[in-house]
């Protein structure tokens, strides 16, 4: 027999476990703003950038180092990025720019993976 301890820890287990989900893509995609306002500049924000890389990804003949690829089209993406980091950084903290730098890099150097089919999604 199952005690009535178990049962509600495994009740208050699940139920922090859904409400954590459903929250989790929204804080992380729009910065944790809860002005819809905000939310839809820094989603537009983020599939300007992401558009961008993903159309500057595109397979190119003659180049082999795909981080040289990446570093390209990333620069090639500064406006979208800069874009992004004023609607999501307000407050010009560097720690901010710095980590939107990093991920703009990391997502280039994955679709220029994905473009060269040496990725998946």
């Amino acid at each position: 027999m199952i005690s009535s301890q178990h049962l509600t820890r495994t009740g208050l287990v699940l139920l922090a476990l859904t409400l954590g989900a459903c929250n989790t893509q929204a804080l992380f995609k729009a910065g944790g703003y809860s002005n819809p306002r905000d939310v839809t500049k820094v989603e537009r924000a983020y599939e300007a950038r992401d558009a961008c890389l993903s159309k500057n990804a595109a397979p190119t003949s003659g180049e082999p180092d795909v981080a040289s690829v990446a570093r390209a089209v990333s620069l090639s993406c500064m406006p979208e990025t800069n874009q992004l980091i004023a609607v999501t950084n307000p407050y010009q903290d560097p720690k901010v720019t710095a980590a939107i730098m990093a991920d703009n890099d990391a997502k280039a150097l994955r679709y220029v993976r994905l473009a060269r089919g040496e990725g998946s999604n």
